[in-house]
């Protein structure tokens, strides 16, 4: 069983200053220490975050990118914690399914775990979430990694600090699919398990995946991936 005195949750945010409070407010409720890190957000996210107790805020002063984010967040949880619990800042995720990450853990297993969002097939959900998911899903495989069904899904459990060891070089969106390429290769376990996901028909939705930009920069990444793998075959 995953000691949880030994666990932080690791909130990356970026201009979420209309949804911030809910999702930290909620995951504070879950007594597990709560690191946010503002990634040079530029609107109401900085006074929204200053006003919060009982947190960790970590600030970049310009944007560098999610995976940045992540680093940064797991750089500070290592220095109390073994485990880092990832949540996005957009409120699609409900914190109180963390339990479902931990309760997979094991005495002899230290692995990541994906909190795969159910029902991401219906009419509500946008296009650029069901393509991108796809895309990504096959692409890691590909790549060398895991053949898993929610590439994308940014809640999740990372062992730390094997996380900081795999040298992942992307630090936008991709690093949470170059993550699980590389923790692949070095046999370190990758799990699934469902979770709740929030995304109500009509509802205000706070994105910064840029479908075009983003596009490129993933099939960038895979391609860096993929002459990596075929190289390290060839040797």
């Amino acid at each position: 069983m995953i000691n949880r005195s030994k666990v932080a949750i690791v909130i990356p945010v970026y201009n979420h200053g209309t949804r911030i409070s809910d999702v930290v407010l909620k995951a504070s409720a879950l007594d597990y220490p709560v690191f946010v890190v503002d990634d040079g957000s530029t609107d109401s996210t900085a006074a929204m975050l200053s006003s919060m107790k009982n947190i960790t805020v970590l600030t970049h002063q310009q944007n560098l990118g999610k995976g940045a984010a992540l680093r940064t967040g797991f750089e500070a949880a290592q220095q109390s914690c073994d485990w880092a619990i990832t949540l996005d800042a957009d409120g699609q995720h409900k914190p109180e399914d963390v339990e479902n990450l931990l309760e997979v853990v094991t005495d002899t297993n230290r692995p990541i775990v994906i909190g795969k969002r159910q029902g991401m097939d219906g009419d509500h959900v946008p296009w650029t979430s069901k393509f991108g998911r796809k895309f990504s899903n096959f692409w890691v495989w590909v790549s060398g990694g895991p053949f898993i069904s929610d590439s994308q899904s940014g809640f999740r459990l990372y062992p730390l600090p094997e996380a900081l060891d795999l040298a992942v070089q992307a630090r936008r969106f991709q690093f949470e699919v170059e993550i699980l390429v590389k923790a692949h290769q070095q046999s370190i376990p990758i799990l699934e398990v469902p979770v709740q996901v929030v995304y109500q028909k009509g509802a205000e939705r706070i994105s910064h995946f840029h479908p075009w930009k983003d596009f490129l920069r993933n099939s960038a990444t895979f391609s860096r991936l993929i002459f990596q793998r075929i190289f390290t075959l060839w040797k």
